[in-house]
């Protein structure tokens, strides 16, 4: 069933003002973004800018900036030239905006991203001198598990990315 937009606004705005057995009979679930989805999704929005941000210079200003400043970023593909940057932070944007608009797809692309980066770190911690080396790497690795955790398995989010009405 298709609903346009101000049929959806119309819903909202009587479910807001409905009392909560009118709510169901409304047929409008209110769920809200969760807090920490939309910070996940303003973290890749900020890696989508910054990646674009070295794309547009290396372009403009070939001398001006390494590619290697992105490669935190992209596993690799860094040395493909700056065109992949900008496409690599399309790709981020795309899941920021998907994230934000609560679309399983970028929940779960969110976690492959999430996971490879896990991954790319191994090296990283395997190779470090003890002390502070290894518990930055440590401390990377943990909080992205938490992320990769959070968006798999934390029961708001879930709910929120289960729901199959539109989210205002």
């Amino acid at each position: 069933m298709q609903l346009s937009a101000a049929e959806i606004m119309h819903r909202s705005f009587a479910a807001k003002n409905a009392a909560p057995d009118d709510k169901a009979r409304i047929g409008v679930a209110l769920m809200q973004r969760p807090a920490g989805v939309t910070v996940i999704s303003s973290l890749f929005f900020l890696a989508a800018i910054y990646l674009w941000t070295i794309g547009v210079v290396k372009l403009l200003a070939p001398e001006a900036i390494s590619l290697m400043s992105g490669a935190q970023l992209m596993y690799g593909l860094e040395l493909a030239g700056p065109y992949m940057a900008m496409l690599v932070g399309a790709g981020y944007a795309l899941v920021a905006w998907g994230l934000f608009r609560l679309h399983n797809w970028a929940r779960w692309a969110a976690m492959l991203v999430v996971v490879v980066a896990v991954a790319a770190l191994v090296p990283k911690i395997s190779m470090a001198e003890l002390g502070v080396p290894v518990l930055w790497y440590g401390l990377q690795i943990a909080l992205r598990a938490a992320v990769a955790w959070y968006l798999a398995q934390a029961p708001a989010v879930t709910d929120a990315f289960a729901a199959k009405s539109p989210t205002l």
